[in-house]
């Protein structure tokens, strides 16, 4: 994963974080007096379990912000290079494919690339190799790409959980008023911190799961895009035949604009 991807999602997770704490809620009556009940008095109300919620919806900030922004199909397939590679790869020039696969590492390149290691610049050339190179490196990217998709379902699965042990602890602690002060006061501390902390886990959860499946049907697709386009690179590198509808010419861009619409 890109360094000033990493960089741009931390930005911006600290970012929501500064906001929600300096929001105010609805302002509400109680006994002819105006009262606003700010989030940071919620948290401290709700006890020990809003710790690692907090946590948890820095977390989930950041995870959201990164897939944004790093799982995007023109960043990790590079359509703008496809017509290039194709014809890079009709004239058989596998060097210069390869260097122009290392000046901007996406996925589509990496994965790429890998196969063209395996190409012999001197002899014919293994396509059983080269195939078995790209999915090893295809497997490996994804398998990374995917770490921070799943921290969304970690999340989400597990945020409800935690409010509920808030919950269980605030009304252990409710029960243990009403059998020793029985004070209103403190009763109502005790319920306050049981309802704050299952709202917060389901507050949290119910993003996370959602952005969760958003990004990953999205890049399942991406994947199965990955995997059409360097497999019609290999074909055209095997037969040094162009794909159907391209028309490679190197002063227009309607071939470019028209193999685009083709891979979507």
């Amino acid at each position: 994963m890109n360094k000033k991807i990493l960089k741009y999602a931390f930005v911006f997770s600290l970012m929501a974080v500064v906001v929600a704490f300096a929001g105010d809620a609805v302002p509400t009556d109680a006994g002819g007096t105006k009262e606003e009940t700010k989030l940071l008095d919620m948290i401290v109300a709700g006890g020990w379990s809003m710790i690692p919620l907090g946590l948890f919806s820095v977390g989930m900030f950041y995870f959201i912000v990164q897939n944004f922004i790093g799982l995007r199909e023109k960043t990790l397939l590079r359509p703008d290079l496809m017509p290039e590679f194709i014809q890079l790869m009709k004239d058989k020039r596998v060097l210069e494919a390869h260097s122009l696969c290392k000046e901007d590492e996406t996925l589509f390149t990496y994965v790429f690339a890998a196969g063209l290691e395996r190409c012999s610049t001197q002899g014919p050339i293994n396509f059983t190799k080269v195939k078995e190179a790209v999915d090893e490196a295809t497997t490996e990217q994804i398998t990374q790409y995917m770490k921070p998709i799943d921290y969304l379902s970690i999340i989400g699965a597990t945020a409800p959980m935690l409010g509920l042990l808030g919950t269980v602890s605030g009304m252990i602690k409710a029960f243990k008023t009403i059998a020793t002060s029985n004070k209103s006061e403190d009763l109502a501390s005790n319920i306050g911190e049981a309802l704050i902390t299952t709202a917060t886990g389901l507050i949290i959860a119910i993003p996370a799961m959602l952005f969760y499946y958003f990004f990953r049907n999205n890049f399942i697709k991406s994947s199965a895009s990955l995997g059409r386009n360097i497999g019609a690179l290999l074909d055209i590198l095997e037969t040094g035949e162009l794909p159907l509808g391209f028309e490679f010419d190197g002063e227009s861009d309607a071939s470019v604009e028209e193999f685009d619409d083709d891979s979507e």
